[in-house]
């Protein structure tokens, strides 16, 4: 074999293992979250909010948010859920530092609840329904809906005369980081 197949053949090889790596890393900053309608795909960005997509991850892997409900749901504008009491007062108790961006809060968009401290997000989050650019640079985007936002779009929405507040919600079946899930742990 000459020298130059030998380096084309060593640049395959190597472009399939950078190829392998890239995608593990990935799959380390995706979560599969599950609904009864179907599977929604969330890219993480640890690039705008480090600190809240570390924690986030952390939770999922406590299974935390499996089975919690969304508990406020406006058509139109967003559904959110990471509340285990499903009041819209809970949390895992430890909140967590405003990391807010320039990214625009847009269909799909991942953004942390909070009350009126920017400092006082914990577990909350909600999903964009449609463009909502009065919450841009107030709340910490963390990820964006890549596939399955019609499984959004199916979560039963609340009362719009109640803040929202939702009667037998729907619930998360299961979240899972997707290097966990691929990796059948």
């Amino acid at each position: 074999m000459n020298n130059s197949i030998k380096a084309a053949a060593l640049a395959v090889v190597l472009g399939a293992l950078a190829g392998t790596t890239a995608k593990a890393a990935d799959l380390e900053n995706t979560l599969y979250l599950d609904l009864k309608y179907g599977r929604v795909v969330i890219e993480l960005r640890p690039d705008l909010a480090p600190k809240t997509v570390a924690r986030m991850k952390e939770l999922t892997r406590q299974h935390f948010f499996d089975g919690i409900v969304f508990h406020r749901v406006i058509d139109g504008f967003m559904a959110q859920t990471g509340d285990p009491k499903g009041t819209g007062y809970g949390g895992s108790g430890k909140n967590l530092p405003a990391e807010f961006s320039s990214t625009k809060h847009l269909r799909g968009t991942v953004s942390m609840a909070r009350a009126q401290d920017p400092n006082s997000a914990d577990s909350q989050f909600f999903i964009c329904f449609a463009p909502a650019p009065f919450l841009d640079g107030k709340y910490t985007v963390w990820g964006q809906v890549t596939s399955g936002m019609e499984h959004i779009d199916a979560i039963k929405k609340g009362d719009g005369d109640d803040n929202g507040a939702v009667d037998e919600p729907d619930k998360i079946v299961r979240m899972q980081v997707a290097a966990d899930a691929e990796a059948g742990k």
